[in-house]
């Protein structure tokens, strides 16, 4: 493990900027930074996911792992030129999204966000990553990253979207289905 901070505030930020990975200096609203955070802010918000009560076992696991990807893919996105995610690591996301996804019934309606606390939280998160997918591609438009660093964000909001659907059964026993023709 490389250094660690015994001083947390630096005062190096009050100019509004922050150090990359690779020791270079950038604005705190660039293209860069904006993509990094938000796979962070996604990364917290699973953090909330995972603090809700009675998240089974193998949901628990799925997506402790997930925060340890999500924090190397920051990490990968900090330090231009650097590499952490794998198609192995795609790969595991998809395998973990088809054995959730396998007992839940076929999609006839749209899903509204909720179901229950944990659901919620997890349809926040995809929000999230979604959003974190969008800031990448900003940034790919810009300078190079990686493909697999847009296909784990895209794979892991299909995830989380598939894991609020077991949420909302486990919490509440069903989805709150979109009712166009509501009163």
């Amino acid at each position: 493990m490389g250094h660690r901070l015994s001083k947390i505030y630096t005062r190096t930020g009050d100019d509004g900027t922050t150090g990359l990975g690779d020791g270079s200096r950038v604005r705190k609203d660039c293209v860069r930074v904006e993509a990094y955070g938000t796979v962070d802010e996604a990364n917290s918000a699973i953090g909330v996911v995972l603090s809700a009560t009675a998240i089974p076992d193998t949901i628990q696991t799925c997506l402790t792992d997930v925060q340890h990807d999500l924090f190397e893919l920051g990490g990968e996105l900090c330090i231009p030129g650097h590499s952490a995610v794998s198609e192995a690591t795609i790969e595991r996301l998809e395998n973990d999204l088809d054995g959730f996804n396998a007992a839940l019934p076929r999609l006839k309606e749209f899903i509204l966000p909720g179901g229950g606390p944990a659901a919620a939280a997890c349809h926040l998160a995809r929000a999230i990553v979604r959003r974190a997918e969008r800031r990448v591609l900003s940034l790919a438009s810009a300078e190079e990253v990686r493909p697999e660093v847009v296909k784990y964000l895209n794979r892991l909001s299909d995830l989380l979207f598939v894991i609020a659907r077991v949420l909302a059964r486990e919490e509440s026993g069903q989805e709150v289905l979109w009712n166009r023709e509501r009163p």
